[in-house]
């Protein structure tokens, strides 16, 4: 794409500094307020009316090619505000979901850390009821314990992860 608008600008700036018009037939070449006819100068020859006619159209032609040039310089920059809001948008969506993805982290951490939270009074409770009734030989004692005291290490490494 580069290369096609590189041959473009280079083949109309070569059109701009020569303009051809045909008059009568024949095709003129307007180069700087002179008028060329297979490589001659024929400004001279040609009578006031003719010239200014040709010059007329000389200029006509050349207005019309700078009009075109910047209906192409405005049809790029349109090209390259639209690009640029496209990237703006990726980047904003990248950035939504990025905010979302770390939220969901989160609310998994909240949520693990309850559970934690609830296993550990779930098991200090019944622990607390069978002692209280009695039915806790000291070997189980011991168990219910360590099973407690993992159970507080589980809820601490949650909170350090929240």
């Amino acid at each position: 794409m580069k290369f096609f608008m590189t041959i473009l600008f280079v083949a109309f700036s070569l059109c701009s500094f020569a303009q051809k018009v045909e008059k009568d037939g024949r095709i003129y070449e307007v180069k700087k307020e002179r008028i060329f006819l297979n490589g001659e100068d024929v400004t001279d020859r040609l009578n006031a009316e003719k010239r200014s006619t040709i010059l007329k159209e000389a200029t006509m032609a050349s207005d019309k090619m700078k009009l075109e040039e910047k209906a192409r310089k405005a049809e790029r920059k349109k090209e390259k505000k639209a690009k640029k809001l496209e990237k703006e948008v990726k980047k904003a969506e990248k950035e939504q979901k990025r905010v979302e993805k770390a939220l969901r982290k989160e609310q998994k951490l909240k949520g693990n850390y309850k559970k934690a939270q609830d296993k550990l009074a779930k098991a200090q409770k019944k622990y607390g009821k069978l002692k209280k009734k009695g039915k806790l030989s000291p070997i189980d004692e011991s168990k219910w314990l360590e099973k407690i005291e993992k159970l507080t290490e589980k809820v601490e490494k949650a909170k350090r992860k929240l």
